[in-house]
């Protein structure tokens, strides 16, 4: 297969031709010993005690300014940039200037990876910069990478496209090295937190990702198929059921930090891919778990930033304990003055819409409550608010509250307007779970693709008996854009999965359109994830208006949804192409 290749890669691969002609290795195999960092240097060197007389640095070169016999170069590492001060007469033997004349001043350029052996001293202008004694080339960079210039207090052609810097987070982590921050916030978050367990004995376990029944949460699964089985699979959407499982063989407390995959829309905090800590606790309840994650969150934040209050946003967020505690009824009614804690589902459309909340395409006591408090109560919750109790059509996993009829000890962590965590009271009474389970499958078949799949396994589990056990999980990925002061949770994932490239999408809006799609809801549909007729073949029509309803809402769209009958017409047409 040909690559079309522009001037500049054409050039760098002439040049790499050239080296390798020369005899250079571009790419050699041995390491490099290196001693030092550009950090460690430029805080540590001190002109009296000559402390760096013998380094050795490795980085790439991210500038250049070529003399004669002499030339500066910046380079970088993982810690930072330096200069280097390169003389002809050092890095080339006596009566061979090549070295310095051809490869350094022709063939390396800006993006190439080298070592750097050689002294610190500072410069007339007080620059701490390192005297290049040996320079020795480690890996050819071909392609060009985006020149960031600054003048006068203003930057050019700065690499900040939010598209192209999660399509590219290579070249990101590149130009843009403050990115790294953020990811090591990450890890040492995920590692503060992971002691935090560990201190209270608490296992860590692992469970399955490809599963036969998916379940734990409400959400439609990735489907798969094993050859050699001969059967679909899931990705699993939690651990919730594996670990409950754990904790009816008789582990007192389990915990998993796991990736989980949702087959959902995307936006600036939801991510198909995500990672999330779950964990089980034997004879506990969901009191205690608050007092738990009130510690744990107040510990992670202190180990980061050294205190419990942070800035997120325009917002100062405070994680020191205690937290607000209020149930979700009383919250909808401080902040809307309606009080639906005995309303039936008729009466809870009325208050919608007497709240302008767009609820066309969502049914059901439990999802209407949720779309309330989502759109009229959730933004309010800055600090980091515990919202207790919650209907029991909206938890099918938790344990009815032991003095509030038609409730669950449940609850939910908001911080910053959004959710965080969510904890239960888990039910254990196999009789109950079973009704509930039961009750979803009927949701299924009204449509609800979200609703909960029966696991025989996991019930005939609970059935042997499991403890009075409270549980959690928490969003990582949502923990670390706080922690961060990220706006997007594709700036806490190395790798976000991304929409196909708009070129691509636009190709395709032919093929919805012969569906029958019209143009006006043919962007909502594809942001959606739907990009091609063949994608409708996996969703119905109830979800799709969901989708459409938020994003007609997200977008300010007066035009109205489409009927389900005009929606079930685009499934089917779409079936008719894919039997062509």
């Amino acid at each position: 297969m040909s690559i079309e290749l522009s001037e500049q890669e054409i050039i760098r691969r002439e040049a790499l031709q050239q080296l390798r002609q020369m005899g250079i290795n571009p790419y050699p195999n041995e390491g490099y010993p290196i001693t030092h960092y550009a950090k460690d240097i430029l805080d540590n060197f001190n002109e009296d005690t000559e402390n760096f007389n013998d380094v050795y640095i490795a980085g790439r070169i991210m500038s250049r300014r070529i003399m004669g016999g002499a030339s500066f170069i910046e380079i970088q590492d993982s810690t930072g940039r330096i200069q280097v001060y390169i003389k002809q007469d050092d890095i080339c033997p006596p009566g061979d200037n090549s070295f310095y004349q051809i490869v350094f001043k022709k063939l390396l350029d800006i993006g190439d990876i080298v070592g750097i052996h050689g002294f610190v001293f500072r410069t007339k202008m007080g620059e701490i910069t390192i005297h290049a004694k040996e320079l020795k080339l480690l890996a050819k960079c071909l392609r060009p990478l985006p020149i960031v210039k600054e003048k006068d207090g203003k930057t050019y052609h700065a690499f900040t496209d939010p598209e192209q810097r999660y399509r590219n987070r290579t070249l990101d982590l590149i130009v843009n090295p403050h990115v790294k921050d953020t990811f090591r916030i990450r890890s040492k978050m995920v590692q503060s937190m992971r002691d935090f367990l560990n201190q209270k004995n608490f296992m860590e376990v692992e469970t399955p990702i490809l599963q036969p029944i998916y379940g734990g949460a409400a959400a439609r699964p990735f489907k798969t198929y094993h050859n050699t089985l001969d059967t679909s699979l899931f990705l699993r959407i939690a651990d919730e059921l594996y670990l409950k499982r754990l904790i009816a063989g008789g582990f007192d407390a389990v915990y998993e930090f796991a990736k989980d995959f949702r087959n959902e829309g995307m936006d600036r905090f939801h991510n198909p891919e995500f990672t999330q800590m779950e964990l089980y606790v034997a004879y506990k309840d969901y009191y205690w778990m608050m007092d738990t994650v009130e510690e744990m969150l107040e510990h992670i934040c202190r180990s980061i930033h050294g205190k419990a209050d942070i800035t997120v946003g325009d917002n100062i967020i405070s994680f020191a304990r205690p937290f607000e505690r209020i149930s979700l009824f009383d919250a909808i009614k401080k902040f809307t003055g309606f009080d639906i804690s005995n309303m039936n589902e008729s009466e809870l459309i009325e208050i919608a819409k007497k709240l302008d909340i767009d609820i066309e395409g969502i049914t059901g006591k439990g999802k209407i409550i949720d779309a309330i408090f989502g759109e009229k109560v959730e933004p309010h919750l800055i600090q980091p608010t515990f919202i207790m109790d919650y209907p029991i059509e909206m938890s099918p996993l938790a344990k009815k509250h032991r003095s509030k009829p038609g409730l669950v000890e449940r609850f939910e962590l908001i911080v910053n307007g959004k959710e965080l965590c969510n904890a239960y009271s888990e039910l254990n009474d196999p009789i109950d779970q079973r009704n509930r389970l039961e009750e979803q499958l009927k949701l299924r078949q009204l449509g609800d693709e979200e609703a909960m799949i029966l696991d025989e396994e996991f019930l005939s589990a609970i059935e042997l008996g499991m403890p009075p056990t409270a549980g959690l999980g928490i969003g990582i990925d949502r923990l670390a854009m706080i922690m961060t002061n990220a706006n997007s949770i594709q700036e806490v994932i190395f790798f976000p999965q991304m929409a196909p490239e708009r070129k691509a999408i636009a190709m395709e809006s032919e093929s919805l359109k012969s569906i029958g799609v019209p143009d006006i809801w043919i962007p909502l549909i594809t942001e959606s994830g739907i990009v091609t007729p063949n994608d409708l073949l996996d969703t119905n029509a109830n979800k799709i208006l969901n989708n459409l309803g938020g994003l007609r809402k997200k977008h300010k769209i007066s035009e109205p949804l489409p009927s389900k009958e005009d929606v079930e017409n685009w499934i089917a047409k779409a079936k008719e192409l894919s039997q062509k």
